[in-house]
């Protein structure tokens, strides 16, 4: 591990790509006739070391986000003074296993992956056992690819409904990953629909909905008909840390390609 306080070897280039990735942000929140100050940058993290998180906090990350709950338990323990002192949150943004919920709530502060109400009722349990709260999300699968995980878009209303009453969970949103095409118009389609379901949980008034407001979808390929169609939080990663490295081939790392 390098000595905290002495990344200015990468910082710069990993700081010019976020100022790109926020600039960006703010001219598609501009173009869609909002506040980019209702958009926050998660930086996903997959395959970055301690070290590279900490480069791009010293640029001006607070959020990140993490796909594999192994990475995450690895980097919890280099990072946890930025957590205690307030200066960074970490999300899962990938699948959970019911299996690796105890490892993953004791790195991350909130689940952006919650897409079955069998895994909801697990972390509820496990919360009340610790007495921690929770933000959670319910990833639903707007495109209906079956290489993505997440409720179907159909079941999405209901599961959001029945997560947001159980005890330490407190439903915050929503999350996605867009359509696999190079059709903007699917993509923003997909987007709109999640927006479209966000809406109805919001309004219905239903117990524990009341603060389910955030969309968090679009990466770097299409976080402006994202933002275009209301996301509260990206993901992006290789826009800001560069091309990510080629796992090997015996072990693949597989997730949100953000």
């Amino acid at each position: 591990m390098t000595p905290r306080g002495t990344y200015t070897r990468h910082v710069s280039s990993v700081a010019d790509r976020l100022d790109q990735v926020h600039a960006r942000v703010e001219g598609a929140a501009r173009d869609a006739g909002r506040d980019p100050a209702e958009i926050r940058v998660l930086v996903a993290t997959k395959t970055q070391d301690a070290d590279a998180v900490r480069e791009a906090v010293e640029a001006g990350a607070t959020l990140i986000g993490e796909n594999r709950v192994q990475e995450l338990t690895v980097k919890a323990p280099e990072l946890a003074d930025l957590v205690a002192a307030g200066t960074l949150t970490v999300h899962l943004i990938g699948h959970l296993q019911k299996n690796k919920i105890n490892a993953a709530l004791g790195a991350a502060s909130g689940i952006q992956s919650v897409d079955s109400l069998a895994l909801a009722r697990a972390l509820s349990t496990r919360c009340e056992r610790s007495g921690h709260d929770l933000d959670v999300m319910i990833q639903v699968n707007v495109s209906g690819e079956a290489s993505k995980s997440g409720v179907a878009a159909d079941d999405a209303r209901q599961l959001a409904l029945e997560v947001a009453t159980l005890p330490y969970l407190r439903l915050t949103g929503f999350m996605t990953i867009g359509a696999n095409t190079a059709d903007a118009a699917v993509i923003r389609a997909g987007f709109s629909r999640l927006r479209t379901i966000r809406d109805a949980v919001h309004a219905s008034g239903a117990p524990g909905t009341s603060e389910a407001r955030e969309l968090s979808m679009g990466m770097s390929r299409d976080l402006d008909l994202a933002i275009a169609e209301g996301a509260t939080v990206v993901r992006v990663g290789t826009a800001v840390f560069g091309p990510r490295p080629t796992p090997p081939t015996s072990a693949p790392i597989t997730g949100d390609p953000a």
